[in-house]
Order: C-alpha cells, then sequence, then structure tokens
C-alpha cells in the first residue's frame, strides 16, 4: 500500500479546475481498493479548510467581473455589428455556465474534503515542531527561499515522521506543485531538493510535483480509465442552445393548444364572435366568456399557426399523444426553471 500526502497547494488546485476530475475520481477508488491511504496532517486539513469559502467565491464573482469588463470593451469597439454580435453572443454562452462552473467547484471542495477526512489525521508534535524550526534556521528546504515557509517545514517533517514509522512493504509518495520551495530547481525540478533528499529513494519514499505522475506509478491503468470517463462526460449546454430549444418547445406547446382551440370551435364547444357581441356580453354578465374568441383574435391565431408550422416544420408540431404532450411540457417547465422562473411556469 502507498501512504501519500498531498500538500494543500495541489489540493486547492484540483479542486479549481475541472481537468482534475478524474485525479479525485482516481484517489477515491485506489483509497476503496486500499492500494492508496493518505497522510494528512492537522496544517493541511486546517488550511483547506480556511481557504474553502474564499475559492468557491472567487471562481464564481472573479470570472462574472472579468466578462463584464471584456462585454463592455467590446460594445465599445468600432468592429462591425456582426462580428460583434457573435462574440457578445459567444461571451453570453460562456457567462451562462459561470454559476455551473462555481458549483463544480463547490462540490469539489466538499468532495476533497471528505477524501482527506478518511485519510490518517496528523497531529502536529513538539517533535516535528522543533525539527521544523531547525529547519527553518538552518535555511534548508522548504526554508531556503526568502519567504517564511515554516507551514511547509511543518508539512515535510509530518512526512518524514511518517516514513520513520512505516512497517515493511509500506511505500509512501509525497506531492507537492511548490516547486520552488521542495524541488531542485538548478538541476531537475522532479527531484526534491538536496536538502531534502535524505528523505526519498527510488522505491520506497517517492518524490512526485504532479499528482498524475503518482497516481499512475500506483495504479498505471486506472487513471487513464477513469481519464476516459469523465472526458466524455456530458458538457454543460451553451445559454444560446438553451434559449433555441426553449422557443421551439414554447412555439409547440403554443401550437397544441392552438389546435385544441381549433378542434373546440369546429365541434361546437367554443364560438367565434364578433367584437361587439364580446362587448354585449360583458355588459350584460360583468364578465367575459371563457367559451368566446373574438374573430379578429381567432383569424391573428390562424396566421400564427401557419407560421408555427412552417417554423417548426413537418413532424415537429404534432399531433402529440399524452405522453409526448407530457414531455413537452416537463422540458418547457424545466428549462424555464433553470432560466430562473417558478416550476410550472408554462404560459405561452
Amino acid at each position: 500500500m502507498f501512504k501519500v500526502l498531498i500538500d494543500t497547494c495541489v489540493w486547492l488546485e484540483i479542486a479549481q479546475d475541472a481537468k482534475y476530475g478524474a485525479q479525485i475520481a482516481s484517489l477515491r477508488e485506489l483509497i476503496k481498493q486500499k492500494k492508496l491511504t493518505l497522510i494528512v496532517p492537522r496544517t493541511v486539513l486546517s488550511e483547506f479548510q480556511k481557504n474553502k469559502q474564499r475559492i468557491a467565491q472567487r471562481a464564481e464573482r472573479g470570472l462574472s467581473s472579468h466578462f463584464s469588463i471584456v462585454k463592455d470593451a467590446i460594445k465599445k469597439f468600432e468592429v462591425e455589428t456582426e462580428h460583434r454580435e457573435k462574440v457578445l453572443k459567444h461571451l453570453s454562452d460562456l457567462d451562462h455556465k459561470i454559476p455551473l462552473l462555481a458549483g463544480a467547484t463547490s462540490a469539489a471542495l466538499d468532495e476533497i474534503e471528505l477524501v482527506m477526512k478518511q485519510g490518517k489525521i496528523v497531529e502536529l508534535s513538539e517533535a516535528i515542531k522543533l525539527r521544523s524550526a531547525e529547519r527553518a534556521l538552518n535555511r534548508q528546504a522548504p526554508c531556503h527561499t526568502s519567504k517564511n515557509s515554516m507551514a511547509d517545514a511543518v508539512i515535510i517533517e509530518t512526512y518524514f515522521e511518517e516514513t520513520a514509522k512505516g512497517k515493511a512493504g509500506d511505500r509512501f509518495a509525497f506531492v507537492t506543485h511548490n516547486k520552488n520551495d521542495f524541488s531542485d530547481m538548478k538541476v531537475n525540478e522532479k527531484n526534491p531538493h538536496p536538502t531534502l533528499e535524505t528523505g526519498f529513494s527510488k522505491v520506497k519514499s517517492l518524490y512526485f510535483i504532479q499528482l498524475a505522475d503518482c497516481l499512475t506509478r500506483i495504479d498505471p491503468e486506472l487513471l487513464k480509465m477513469i481519464k476516459f470517463e469523465v472526458e466524455y462526460a456530458f458538457e454543460v449546454r451553451s445559454l444560446s442552445d438553451i434559449m433555441d430549444a426553449l422557443d421551439t418547445l414554447d412555439t409547440q406547446v403554443w401550437y397544441n393548444r392552438h389546435k385544441n382551440l381549433e378542434w373546440s370551435i369546429k365541434h361546437g364547444e367554443h364560438r367565434v364572435v364578433t367584437k361587439a357581441e364580446w362587448e354585449a356580453h360583458y355588459e350584460t354578465t360583468g364578465k367575459y366568456p371563457n367559451d368566446w374568441t373574438i374573430d379578429s383574435v381567432w383569424k391573428m391565431a390562424k396566421e400564427a399557426g401557419k407560421r408555427a408550422e412552417k417554423k417548426l416544420g413537418k413532424g415537429n408540431h404534432g399531433p402529440w399523444d399524452d405522453f409526448e404532450w407530457g414531455m413537452l411540457n416537463g422540458k418547457l417547465s424545466a428549462l424555464r426553471w433553470a432560466l430562473g422562473e417558478d416550476w410550472d411556469s408554462l404560459d405561452t
């Protein structure tokens, strides 16, 4: 079994980029198969939890503000109207996906926290504190740069302490994206810094700057398989695609109601009357009849029906059976709900 410590920066980065979805899924599967267990310093878990809300908010607010600035700038450019409208439409499609992407980031953050909590949570000991302080005083990696890297020193010393406790057959891996502090940047960034190299080897204790490389080392085929599944998942629909579908559904639902009304008129269940008859009925009863339609309105409705038939094309305007009619209304309601309306909003 591999015992793996993943640096805080890796966890935070994979939560913000959809391309890492396969890696999160691979981690879950390797843990399930008992091929991997996580070493999670309390420092790493606390830092991750502290940054969760900030990253989730930035995922939506940051993208939205950038899109607004770009769209405003494009509107001011002296470019051909046709090209400008195409660009703005494309940006609107992308803008529509921002809440979904932000939601995916938030979900990924929650999922990662659950995965982390499945690992071994290592509390900060006095011995680790002391060794980390000595590493900082001696300017040894990860404390050899100008910044304060005490937290990084705690992480690597926690890793070294866990490897020292390892039993026969245990293998370990340390994964970080923080190459400047942990890697040998003068020779090969894929190798640990010279002041850290005694804690690593070619077999028992491995050093990685990419999580994918670590997962592939543990199970060469798993990541490929899961990556294939994730990459071929459904894409989020663009706003223009949704609006086009909504327009078609709205026309189909309206047309079906129009044909039902036409049937009712033909069979005497609904009357077409003059405007004078309509007004006279109101003056007599104080209300307009539900089973009457003014002739001029019905004329316009029939013309609209012909336009709808032409717009939808043959085979796309019914007649529908009860199941198909229910599906049409359900689709229309669902798309309207996704765009902010209440459920069961079916007015046409």
